[in-house]
């Protein structure tokens, strides 16, 4: 308990508050983190994740760094894998059932995610647990003496339950079972503080309810916002396109970032990095006032958070990268590069003269995915060689040049090197 004896308990309560949407209660959190104090017991904090696909964005991070937070304070941090309700699926926010997953791809998700999360948290101080432990030894008994603890009445208020019914949309059984299996991985934990998204909310509540029917003090729901993505509109999703995945390499993950709105960068300050509120309100007086500037704020945004995941020197040689780069428009130091020979030109429609395929280098080289994208991305003016836009189907021309280098750039982060040998190269 060193962390929480560093630090005053309002000192406490204002880390723990930190890009939090809801605290339910905030007096029980006090009350909670006061007899931690005075009995050096550290609280059960518990995140529980299902593990139904195998990677982790930067918005699955928001409530594992809230956890990570406990952490700092000296608090048991507990990891829940829902390999068991990850069968099941968490209907929150469905308008329609989950597929189920099999139990290798469960497991085969869960073992990715145990390795991604100890980039944030401290693998010596988390307890990493499987909730098959207890619910996958559940008799036809304990089933019915848990689900007599909630009523139907109450579970079907649920926002997305609602919604399904009067749109005349089935909800199966087993949907319904999702909250209260949730429910008792508090009781099993025995949970001082649960931690979810704000979607996570009826869920949470659940779980206070039955652990009073068990005999035990309702765990504190400390519920995290959803973070927006790169758009700045929607939630971050891969669907959408609008992430960052904690895997992603050190150069792209911080291209990514440097791409938000001035705005949104204060989100993601509050929501993705462990500065107090104070740290960031300076920095935003300064950029109001003129003495920094936004994209300076943000590339140090950027750096902090590809250090969590690749380590500062990876964040820093990012950061070096983008700078070279996008501020003084040199190339990447680490591109592919394609050698081209005489008959791999094709015919300039327009002039007939000899041509960099550039449609083809392209979809060849993953930088458009069909003709289409490659036709649009040119159109856009996406597309240059050599600092110069291509125009659709013209081609770039080239002359015989000795051994000449073409530097290909697709949008902002996408660049190939091509190198031409002409007929009288050796």
């Amino acid at each position: 308990m060193t962390g929480s004896r560093q630090r005053s308990l309002d000192e406490q309560l204002a880390y723990l508050r930190k890009g939090c949407a809801e605290v339910i209660s905030e007096g029980e959190l006090r009350e909670r983190l006061a007899q931690s104090q005075q009995t050096g017991k550290p609280l059960r904090v518990k995140l529980g994740v299902d593990p139904t696909a195998p990677d982790i964005h930067l918005g699955h991070t928001v409530v594992l760094r809230k956890l990570k937070h406990f952490q700092d304070l000296g608090h048991t941090a507990i990891f829940l894998i829902g390999d068991f309700t990850g069968m099941i699926g968490d209907p929150s926010g469905r308008s329609a059932t989950r597929p189920a997953l099999t139990r290798e791809q469960v497991l085969a998700n869960a073992d990715t995610y145990k390795k991604q999360v100890f980039k944030l948290l401290d693998p010596h101080k988390t307890e990493v647990r499987f909730n098959s432990e207890w619910l996958a030894k559940f008799t036809g008994e304990d089933l019915i003496r848990l689900c007599s603890r909630y009523t139907l009445a109450r579970l079907i208020e649920r926002d997305d339950f609602r919604s399904r019914l009067r749109a005349n949309q089935p909800i199966a059984l087993h949907e319904l079972l999702y909250p209260m299996l949730q429910a008792y991985d508090s009781v099993a934990l025995e949970a001082d503080v649960e931690l979810g998204g704000t979607d996570q909310k009826f869920n949470l509540l659940v779980g206070r309810e039955v652990q009073r029917s068990y005999g035990q003090p309702a765990q504190i729901a400390v519920l995290t916002p959803i973070l927006p993505g790169l758009d700045g509109v929607q939630r971050m999703s891969k669907t959408l396109h609008n992430y960052v995945g904690i895997t992603d390499p050190p150069p792209e993950m911080f291209g990514k970032l440097m791409s938000i709105s001035d705005e949104l960068m204060w989100s993601y300050y509050e929501l993705l990095t462990d500065l107090t509120p104070d740290e960031i309100s300076k920095q935003q007086r300064e950029v109001k006032a003129g003495k920094a500037h936004p994209r300076d704020v943000k590339a140090e945004l950027a750096r902090r958070i590809v250090a969590d995941f690749h380590g500062e020197p990876a964040a820093r040689q990012a950061m070096e990268e983008f700078e070279r780069v996008f501020s003084r428009k040199e190339l990447p130091s680490d591109i592919p590069e394609v050698i081209l020979k005489r008959a791999d030109l094709i015919q300039n429609p327009r002039t007939r003269s000899p041509a960099l395929p550039i449609v083809r280098l392209m979809l060849e080289h993953g930088m458009a995915s069909s003709r289409a994208e490659a036709d649009r991305l040119i159109n856009q003016g996406a597309v240059e060689i050599d600092r110069q836009r291509v125009l659709l189907r013209d081609g770039y021309h080239v002359k015989d040049y000795e051994d000449h280098v073409f530097a290909m750039r697709v949008g902002k982060r996408r660049f190939l090197r091509i190198r031409y040998k002409s007929p009288n190269s050796s």
